[in-house]
């Protein structure tokens, strides 16, 4: 029987497995990020769904982005999408970026197996988001958002998922970047929803639709995607493919010091307040979805 909710524990099991079993993972240590790869490609299997596999050669390494579909009836050209990146920065392990993102991906995508949205949810787990790729070409994330606008893809908007899973109530954990913090508060124990301006009514509906269900501390910003870390994320390449997109993260380096560091490990992460946060994204892309 399948879980109705997102456990510590296996927020745990992933990130472990990404980050301790498996460790850095890109292009520089291609027998890893293949590690990654088939592990996620398992776990989905595991799930029901069929993963499509869509491939591409970086220096002389094939890499993939993977998807799996939950299918609708009713309305099959609108979809939503989820996505995290399964690659590590050179020289870090990757436990909160992004293995965080991956696990809370691979959990919610178990719960949506129960579901019946009324518009496709896709769930996608992106290759080569770290440097030197991103923001360029050969980024899974732009090369997948470059083909779904070839296709004419009708995507509602898109999700990233970004360094999740760390969370601490000490007072001055958590930092911003100029001005911001007279508006939010200095303790970092909430996730943070983050736009840019054009995206800020979807932005702001997700926000919404996380308060109705979740108890769990929520912030969120639109705001112009030059400020550092705003456009940090696979939501970028979606942005300049003019479809609508938002990132959400635990603000990542502002908060989380061990951020693309050899520090980056699993131990780090702060699994209960993880798994209450997942939880209320579920609930949110749920209330989501049956719009």
């Amino acid at each position: 029987m399948v879980n109705s909710e997102v456990t510590p524990n296996d927020l745990r099991k992933h990130v472990y497995t990404l980050a301790s079993d498996i460790g850095e993972r890109n292009v520089f240590r291609p027998q890893a990020l293949h590690a990654a790869e088939e592990y996620i490609t398992r776990t989905w299997q595991q799930q029901g769904y069929s993963v499509a596999r869509n491939a591409y050669n970086v220096i002389g390494i094939q890499c993939a982005n993977l998807e799996i579909t939950c299918p609708n009836n009713s309305a099959p050209e609108e979809m939503i999408l989820v996505g995290a990146h399964y690659d590590s920065v050179k020289g870090c392990p990757g436990a909160n970026d992004n293995g965080s993102g991956v696990a809370a991906l691979l959990e919610l995508s178990k719960l949506f197996a129960q579901t019946n949205p009324k518009v496709t949810v896709r769930f996608i787990a992106f290759v080569n988001e770290e440097p030197p790729f991103f923001s360029w070409g050969q980024m899974g994330s732009a090369v997948y958002a470059k083909s779904a606008r070839q296709r004419g893809d009708k995507i509602r908007f898109m999700v990233s998922l970004e360094t999740i899973g760390y969370y601490s109530d000490t007072v001055g954990s958590q930092r911003y970047p100029p001005l911001f913090r007279y508006f939010y508060p200095d303790r970092g124990n909430f996730i943070s929803f983050v736009s840019n301006l054009r995206s800020r009514r979807v932005m702001r509906q997700a926000a919404r639709a996380f308060l109705r269900g979740s108890k769990f501390p929520i912030e969120h910003v639109a705001t112009f995607s030059w400020i550092p870390g705003v456009s940090w994320s696979d939501h970028l390449s979606f942005w300049k493919q003019h479809y609508r997109a938002f990132m959400i993260t635990d603000t990542a380096f502002y908060r989380y010091r061990y951020y693309h560091t050899p520090e980056d490990t699993a131990e780090k992460l702060r699994y209960e307040p993880f798994a209450q946060c997942c939880n209320g994204l579920y609930g949110c892309f749920t209330a989501l979805s049956r719009k």
